[in-house]
């Protein structure tokens, strides 16, 4: 089993930043990829970003490309989320998940991710 513990949401001013951490524990394996995902209420969970094992790929949606960067650092199992220029649309629930495939095929698909945190509470105010 992996266990993702997510951590940093927190309430911010519409043009503010806030850096999101997920850490990792369990079982780890060493290829597959790491995502963000949120959902806000009455909306279906959405694919926000994600990147490789070894930090080398990296994809995002088009409403958070230039604003939002994510990163890892293996040695502590961590991977964040750095999100500046944030809008109230932003607004929601988010997820760290993780999965094994090591292809980038529907990355941006939530059913192809394995594992799951329980979730951090980004809210924007305008």
């Amino acid at each position: 089993q992996v266990q993702l513990v997510e951590s940093g949401g927190g309430l911010v001013q519409a043009g503010g930043s806030l850096r999101l951490s997920c850490a990792t524990s369990g079982r780890t394996f060493s290829r597959g990829h790491m995502g963000w995902f949120r959902q806000a209420p009455g909306n279906v969970r959405e694919f926000v970003t994600a990147i490789g094992w070894s930090g080398g790929y990296t994809y995002y949606s088009n409403s958070v490309k230039g604003r939002f960067t994510i990163s890892k650092d293996n040695a502590k199992n961590t991977v964040y989320l750095q999100m500046n220029s944030l809008k109230p649309e932003d607004t929601g629930v988010y997820y760290c998940a993780a999965r094994s495939s090591t292809t980038s095929n529907f990355i941006q698909n939530a059913a192809t991710y394995d594992y799951w945190g329980q979730g951090t509470q980004v809210t924007v105010s305008s």
